[in-house]
């Protein structure tokens, strides 16, 4: 417990960052694709001498820089934030491993931005060969950005074996190339691309669903179906891309959502299995809403239609990336750090000499039994578990007395093979008093909590 904890009431701090993440994806994945866009649709018009399209473009790029440059870097710099609070320990390890990605993303980033109001402001201001050039920078390292940063998401869940192999030594640095270029990285960087045009052609259908069905019926027929092809990549691509990815995540990470698809016929669906299937059939629902109404009569797609399919999209990425964050589970970091910041190898040292000792954010906090509970869970339940809301401990709880939540504790704590718990929670680490501590304080009701009735609780404890 190396930094203080960030109590965020009700959702929980993990749902803070969840929140920020998914706007910040559906953006930053059309910042990528609707980059190429602009510049395959700004060549396309110049090369059939389609000069009608010309300003449509410049308005879709203006759109496109507010929304990417403002409300997309926004929610960048809101999820460094909230991850520095929710999960220090984490971004710590990514920060240290990655510093030179990141520095290289930083670059890559700076020129996005540069190139992306440079691409609007000059509009009929300098040579079309010129602009055309703007656009593809713009384009070229929006690409680079994704493929920097793909390297360090994919990491948290398959580090590698090379990486693992020196973690905790110092030397995880010296393998930087390893831990980047990891088992998932190329079928994620492929399904990512995809998604990045699908996000291309659904913000596109936003821009072109305001054209005038009358004055500019031929105009807004023409850039409603292609928008519409864009689509058909991600399509094509993800099904292929999404059992690489399986195939390339080690069995005991996949296994929770084999697991929720080969029980379907019995009812038993793992909460990575719900978020999976959320993600086709929203998918499937955009897919079909695009064609049947935008690609089969364009002059009749409205804005309603197209914030509908804005908002099927949002669901659709929500559900997918929670799907991944699921994958991890009990970690942070596969194999290395757990989902409450400890790390593996750390279990058998915290157990022994406990969970708060060494803390230098504990001090005169923890001086009696309820304080030092009360830190027990704050550092290794809060990041998955509130009193009352999000997974509340209320409710899972129940009724149980201190001996129930005793045995509970210890069952997390032994984190056997076959603990129910296993696959899902990390292990309880402390000493018997601290666990005690924790019992005590899981115990005590708070004024969001109210009484149990449990014997504890009737002596006043």
């Amino acid at each position: 417990m190396n930094y203080p904890v960030w109590d965020v009431p009700v959702i929980g701090s993990g749902w803070v960052i969840g929140i920020i993440a998914i706007i910040h994806v559906l953006i930053s994945h059309f910042a990528v694709g609707g980059g190429i866009y602009l510049a395959v649709a700004e060549w396309k018009a110049r090369r059939e001498g389609r000069t009608d399209w010309l300003p449509y473009l410049k308005s879709h790029s203006y759109f496109f820089l507010v929304l990417t440059g403002v409300y997309g870097a926004v929610t960048g710099v809101a999820i460094w934030f909230a991850i520095g609070l929710a999960h220090p320990e984490g971004t710590s390890t990514l920060i240290h491993n990655f510093v030179f990605g990141w520095g290289i993303e930083w670059v890559f980033f700076l020129v996005e931005l540069t190139a992306a109001a440079a691409y609007y402001y000059t509009w009929d201001r300098i040579p079309p060969k010129l602009h055309q050039f703007v656009g593809w920078v713009y384009a070229g390292a929006s690409v680079l950005t994704l493929v920097i940063i793909n390297g360090i998401l994919t990491f948290m869940l398959t580090p590698g074996a090379e990486w693992l192999a020196v973690a905790g030594t110092g030397r995880e640095a010296g393998e930087f190339w390893n831990a980047f270029f990891n088992p998932t990285y190329w079928p994620s960087l492929v399904m990512r691309t995809a998604v990045c045009l699908a996000m291309a052609a659904i913000w596109g259908l936003v821009s072109a669903s305001r054209l005038d069905p009358k004055s500019q019926a031929g105009l807004k027929t023409a850039v409603v179906r292609w928008s519409a092809w864009w689509l058909i990549p991600a399509f094509v691509l993800m099904p292929l891309c999404f059992v690489w990815y399986l195939y390339m995540i080690p069995p005991d990470r996949s296994g929770l959502l084999e697991l929720g698809v080969t029980t379907i016929g019995q009812g038993t669906f793992t909460q990575v299995t719900r978020a999976a299937l959320v993600s086709v059939m929203t998918s499937a629902t955009v897919l079909a809403i695009v064609y049947f109404i935008a690609y089969q009569r364009p002059t009749e797609f409205t804005l309603g239609h197209a914030i509908a399919v804005l908002g099927i999209a949002l669901a659709a990425t929500g559900s997918t990336e929670y799907s991944r964050e699921m994958l991890r589970k009990p970690y942070v970091v596969a194999d290395h750090m757990y989902s409450s910041g400890v790390r593996k190898s750390d279990v058998e040292r915290l157990n022994r000499d406990g969970y708060l000792t060494h803390s230098p954010w504990v001090g005169e906090a923890a001086a009696g039994p309820h304080d030092r509970g009360r830190l027990m869970f704050l550092g290794q339940c809060a990041s998955c578990h509130t009193p009352d809301g999000y997974r509340p401990m209320k409710t899972l709880l129940g009724d149980r007395d201190r001996k129930a939540i005793e045995n509970l504790l210890e069952t997390l704590h032994a984190n056997k093979d076959d603990s129910p718990y296993r696959k899902f929670m990390p292990p309880l680490v402390g000493t018997p008093d601290e666990r005690a501590a924790l019992a005590d304080y899981l115990l005590t009701p708070s004024p969001r909590r109210g009484p149990r009735g449990s014997p504890a609780l009737a002596s006043g404890r």
